[in-house]
């Protein structure tokens, strides 16, 4: 995507909506069997939408070691047998090749899924590793969050609201309380951002925009996905230019709405909520704290954080009757009271 402006509809590539379908649906590249970059241009873009510089030969050196260790892997568990001309290729080049058809296209698809894997466990690692509170981290994706949503902002993108913060320690409270099988390790909204855009057509412009300069799709976290808007097949066939495209999907093409599986949200809610992985490249002064071999994990670490993205129309929708926020927090409210008096008794036990 070139240029600060949101991507029109009829500009969609099949990138753009097979990219759109598993933020949307919460599903997982390790799934997919190929991709769909249509130019050098386009893989580039999309390395250095994972905070890689191509023109750092640290971070080069970082995507030769970890295609090495999926390769590594591969044979080692797999006998995995890779052509050398894929072997010896690029990232870059693997992208453009899991692009393309034949034997060597499906060698580098296998490869790229091993790294997805790889990069993302060493940047987790060198999470735990940092002396680093969990505050300062969030500082720094709270930065890179607010300057991109702030130049869409001021590029006058059509947004009527934004808010973006981190979950207070009662709603935290409450939340864990509320949910027999919740830890705090399973938390994902800890930080979360709220975009609500002018109309229903804003909506997945401005999701691809976030996905091409904020997170890249591929960590975006399966099963973690609300769809309380668009009956996705349906939407593009109404759309000629998405229509084209609809033959071509990869996967089960299905036409339903994805409910989230908060039981205190109403039926009525309507939302786009995701939940996704924001790399954040760590500065060097902090890399300097991290103990020695640290550097081989990479310059990069991984940060959960909740997307919600509606429409002025369903906001509104939303703040009325059952699906209103005070009523939904109202039902957690009741719940949590009743665990915390009865246990698993239930009303019958109540003394």
């Amino acid at each position: 995507m070139s240029g600060q402006r949101l991507k029109r509809i009829e500009e969609f590539r099949l990138h753009d909506v097979e990219a759109l379908r598993l933020i949307l649906t919460g599903g997982s590249v390790v799934d997919w069997h190929r991709l769909n970059l249509d130019s050098p241009e386009h893989a580039r873009q999309l390395i250095e939408n994972h905070d890689i510089s191509l023109e750092d030969p640290k971070d080069l050196a970082f995507l030769e070691h970890m295609k090495n260790e999926a390769v590594t892997f591969l044979r080692r568990h797999f006998s995995f047998a890779i052509p050398k001309p894929v072997e010896e290729s690029s990232i870059a080049d693997l992208l453009m090749l899991a692009s393309t058809k034949g034997h060597r296209q499906l060698c580098a698809c296998t490869i790229l899924k091993t790294v997805q894997i790889i990069n993302h466990m060493a940047g987790r690692e060198l999470l735990f590793r940092l002396p680093v509170s969990d505050r300062d981290l969030f500082h720094l994706v709270e930065e890179k969050v607010y300057r991109v949503v702030g130049t869409m902002l001021g590029e006058g993108f059509p947004i009527s609201e934004f808010v973006g913060g981190r979950k207070n320690l009662d709603s935290t409270y409450t939340k864990l309380l509320s949910k027999p099988e919740a830890t705090a390790a399973a938390l994902y909204d800890k930080l979360r951002f709220r975009i609500v855009t002018k109309t229903g057509a804003d909506i997945l412009p401005v999701v691809l925009y976030l996905s091409d300069r904020l997170f890249p799709f591929n960590f975006v976290v399966p099963k973690q996905s609300t769809n309380t808007i668009f009956h996705f097949r349906s939407y593009c066939e109404k759309h000629p230019h998405l229509a084209t495209m609809v033959p071509e999907f990869q996967g089960t093409i299905d036409d339903e709405l994805t409910p989230g599986d908060n039981r205190f949200s109403a039926p009525t809610y309507r939302v786009i909520q995701f939940v996704t992985d924001v790399p954040v490249r760590v500065p060097p002064h902090v890399m300097q704290l991290a103990p020695p071999g640290s550097e081989l994990l990479g310059p990069l670490v991984y940060m959960l954080c909740e997307f919600q993205v509606l429409d002025a129309e369903s906001e509104a929708q939303n703040e009325v009757g059952e699906a209103s926020h005070e009523a939904y927090k109202q039902r957690q409210r009741e719940a949590v009271f009743r665990r915390l008096r009865l246990g698993s008794r239930g009303p019958q036990g109540e003394s």
